[in-house]
């Protein structure tokens, strides 16, 4: 039977080129990690839930159901990282996949070194545990191989999972429960009145660093781990701009390392995500409520006057 421990130490690679799922095994298990390697998204659906990864990637053109489709079904069971691979460039589709709940994304072709960084960056960053609390994601541990998308008993599971092929959704079995994605905004956290700490506010905005808690007008409102740590940037930046660069080093838990090579692809990745978290907002950038862009710089509050 596997441990919580266990489970922890998985990366799942969901990708239909078997090239590109070997180079990913071999960059994933030098990190430290075992790893499940499947050809589709359905197989890549299941092998989440069984193994329960602390990582997963995702490929976004698959037979069967595409990355897209996927990583909705997992990010609505599992809390894993997620990763999305694409060979595509356009702006629509990076949106796409970080709406559909991926923390970071790559495109092809990669270099090894730069998926080892991305990787990293994510293992600094805090994951969601019950009651709204965050404990930092744990290390990886030293390889233990790579398994085929059979799922081998050599790494058992602590849940049965359905074996016949399909596309429609994907549900735990009845007697095991299915995994509680706990979003950045959980539902099941304290009330402002009970919360310790302090709280952020913009005009009727409210974010609560601790407990990962975010209001607006009264209202509790859900976001990703990205959007949550954007949002909370800044707020604790008041009026001054960050660009997408230094928030992108923010992200990746870099922000005092000024020599960190950020590109084209780390910025529109930052463009997407704030794209998404304006929308649940209800923001709009053309007329901002909460966040303005300062053209050619970055992002930054808009001032407190309505």
């Amino acid at each position: 039977m596997t441990t919580p421990s266990d489970e922890l130490k998985t990366a799942v690679i969901i990708e239909d080129d078997s090239e590109i799922r070997h180079i990913l095994a071999e960059v994933l298990e030098s990190s430290g990690f075992s790893t499940v390697s499947v050809g589709n998204g359905i197989d890549g659906v299941r092998a989440v839930l069984t193994y329960k990864p602390l990582l997963t990637t995702i490929d976004v053109n698959m037979p069967g159901i595409d990355g897209i489709e996927a990583a909705k079904r997992i990010r609505a069971q599992s809390d894993t990282f997620i990763i999305m691979l694409t060979g595509l460039n356009d702006e629509a589709d990076v949106i796409a996949g970080l709406g559909a709940g991926a923390d970071d994304y790559l495109l092809k072709p990669f270099r090894p070194r730069e998926l080892r960084a991305r990787v990293e960056a994510l293992l600094r960053r805090s994951r969601p545990v019950a009651g709204g609390a965050t404990q930092p994601a744990p290390a990886p541990a030293p390889s233990q191989g790579s398994v085929g998308p059979s799922f081998p008993s050599a790494r058992p599971s602590t849940t049965a999972i359905p074996t016949t092929a399909g596309t429609g959704p994907l549900e735990a079995p009845a007697e095991t429960p299915a995994a509680d994605p706990q979003p950045a905004a959980a539902a099941s956290v304290p009330s402002p009145v009970d919360a310790d700490g302090e709280w952020l506010v913009h005009r009727d905005l409210r974010l609560h660093p601790e407990n990962r808690i975010v209001l607006i007008g009264g209202g509790e409102l859900e976001l990703t781990r990205t959007e949550f740590d954007l949002l909370a940037t800044l707020l604790e930046s008041k009026r001054r701009v960050r660009s997408k660069a230094d928030l992108t080093l923010v992200l990746r838990g870099e922000s005092y390392v000024t020599s960190y090579f950020v590109g084209d692809a780390d910025k529109r990745a930052v463009e997407a995500h704030m794209t998404n978290l304006r929308r649940k907002l209800g923001d709009s950038a053309a007329s901002p409520r909460y966040i303005e862009t300062v053209r050619g710089v970055g992002y930054r509050l808009t001032s407190d006057a309505v």
